[in-house]
């Protein structure tokens, strides 16, 4: 008889192939565990995020003192160190309103120079409270205001003796006078030379943005419109003879007054276009144009032409004989 026999456990037969590519996983990810901990290593330790950071900013108090009595005016706080002179002007207007900043003049010490608008207040600092003494500079005018009113008032002012009103001189004699032609001439001239002086004015000139003071603009005024009255009233009245040496000397006063007109505007533009060079100015050098050459004698030749230009104008419209008696 056959006896029955127990079935045998199964054969677990090993896969060579399975079993590399288990070694080789395993061999992979230790390669890969060994390059991030180099990766870390190399990285250093890690910085906190900027979030995280806290920066601690050191702020200015600034004390302002009136510059004759010492007293004190007001006190700036929370001034941040990047902060400028002119920074601070605002902060002292906003708790003084009736000074403005151009009208606010600091001093670092009583006697001491005003500080330029531009200075960082932490140059300035020796410690955390800064004391600066105040001046008031008066009522400021900018310097466009300026020179558009110096120039406007003789233009006008020529033109109101050109014509010759009743208020300033007689009727009778004005309509009984013939007008010489040279009075024309010498409004024309007139007329050209302030024209061209607004006109470089508001596009040639190039003006700082600070301010001059009222009375300074008065003074200008008084000179140029005095000046200009004086020999608007002489040129333009009805007994006005003409120049001692006839027509010789007004085309001659002309042709030069004409070039004096040319080479200051060319001297105008050059100093409007001159290079800065770090804190250095480079003046212009004369140059091709010939109106130019006079950099080699003087270093502003614009008022070599203007002083020239007055005397042409005075020559050529008054000369020797001014009014007839």
């Amino acid at each position: 008889m056959h006896q029955r026999q127990k079935p045998s456990a199964p054969e677990h037969t090993s896969d060579p192939a399975a079993d590399g590519g288990a070694l080789s996983m395993s061999h992979n990810d230790s390669r890969s565990l060994l390059n991030f901990s180099q990766l870390v290593l190399s990285a250093g330790q890690i910085k906190p995020s900027p979030g995280l950071k806290h920066s601690k900013i050191t702020y200015f108090e600034v004390e302002i003192l009136d510059v004759q009595s010492k007293k004190q005016i007001c006190i700036v706080d929370k001034v941040p160190p990047a902060s400028t002179v002119l920074d601070v002007k605002h902060k002292f207007h906003k708790a003084c309103p009736q000074w403005y900043p151009s009208r606010v003049g600091l001093q670092l010490e009583r006697n001491g120079p005003f500080l330029k608008d531009s200075i960082n207040i932490q140059s300035l600092a020796v410690s955390s409270i800064i004391t600066l003494y105040f001046t008031d500079l008066g009522q400021q005018v900018g310097w466009t205001t300026f020179f558009l009113t110096e120039y406007t008032g003789p233009l006008l002012i020529y033109l109101l003796f050109y014509i010759r009103l009743s208020t300033i001189y007689d009727q009778v004699e004005s309509r009984k006078n013939f007008r010489h032609p040279v009075v024309h001439l010498a409004c024309f001239c007139h007329c050209l030379h302030y024209i061209r002086h607004l006109l470089e004015t508001l596009f040639v000139h190039k003006f700082s943005e600070g301010h001059t003071p009222l009375k300074n603009m008065i003074k200008g005024c008084a000179f140029y419109w005095g000046f200009t009255s004086w020999i608007a009233y002489y040129i333009n009245h009805p007994r006005y003879t003409p120049p001692s040496f006839g027509h010789r000397q007004v085309s001659y006063a002309a042709l030069a007054f004409l070039m004096c007109e040319a080479g200051n505007h060319f001297i105008n533009v050059a100093l409007a276009h001159q290079t800065n060079s770090g804190n250095k100015t480079c003046f212009p050098s004369p140059t091709y144009n010939p109106f130019t050459w006079l950099f080699l004698l003087v270093s502003c030749p614009n008022y070599t032409y203007e002083v020239h230009d007055f005397l042409l104008l005075i020559c050529k419209g008054l000369g020797l004989g001014l009014v007839s008696q």
